[in-house]
């Protein structure tokens, strides 16, 4: 079990810009090390299966951070 200041292992949060103007955050599991452009690339085609609103395929408006246990 992850301490507070320790990160969840194999969880990752993404959040992406909508075609809408408002952001998407995906729960992607992956290992610690895994690739950011990975990670960005689950997290889009999660989203592009749903009807709409659409995200935007901007790496750079990404935002991608491993979650902490709660204490």
């Amino acid at each position: 079990m992850a301490t507070p200041a320790e990160p969840v292992l194999d969880c990752w949060m993404v959040a992406l810009l909508g075609a809408d103007g408002r952001q998407y955050v995906y729960r992607v599991y992956a290992p610690p090390d895994a690739i950011p452009g990975d990670l960005f690339w689950a997290a889009f085609h999660c989203h592009d299966d749903l009807r709409c609103p659409r995200a935007l395929d901007w790496f750079d408006a990404a935002e991608i951070w491993q979650p902490v246990a709660d204490p």
